[in-house]
């Protein structure tokens, strides 16, 4: 489950702190935080979190089950302006963009249901047990009749 963000007209500087504030938290948790959050980058990577989850919803990933494993904020194409300046000089302006990746992934279930799990399994072996034992029990019985 990814998004891509290309040549986001932002520096990548100023995107990794919003990147960094939702990288590993789930998303029920990221999506308010970016609403509410006083940067720029907020609302483009709250939409690419939830381009991201519909992606895995199209895969049948409940989005409660979702957390961000990766968000990545690469350096983009960079755009080269000139600003005049004293004495008929000029400075250069890079105006810089940002490459942004977002990887969804899903939570481990969670111990209790792995703990239930082993304990069905564990009915169904000794099930499977006592069966094995009365096919054994039957068969030795046939042979001794025979004998």
């Amino acid at each position: 489950m990814k998004a891509f963000l290309k040549n986001y007209r932002q520096a990548p500087r100023k995107v990794r702190l919003v990147a960094g504030l939702v990288k590993g938290k789930s998303v029920n948790e990221a999506i308010p935080m970016l609403d509410f959050l006083a940067k720029r980058a907020g609302f483009p990577i709250k939409k690419l979190l939830l381009s991201a989850v519909a992606n895995a919803a199209q895969m049948g990933v409940e989005k409660e089950n979702l957390y961000i494993k990766e968000l990545r904020v690469d350096k983009g194409i960079v755009m080269k302006r000139m600003m005049p300046a004293a004495m008929g000089t000029g400075h250069r302006i890079n105006k810089r963009t940002s490459h942004i990746t977002l990887v969804l992934a899903e939570k481990a279930q969670p111990v209790k249901k792995v703990k239930k799990a082993k304990k069905e399994v564990k009915k169904v072996v000794e099930v499977e047990k006592k069966e094995v034992k009365k096919v054994v029990k039957t068969k030795a019985v046939k042979v001794k009749a025979k004998k």
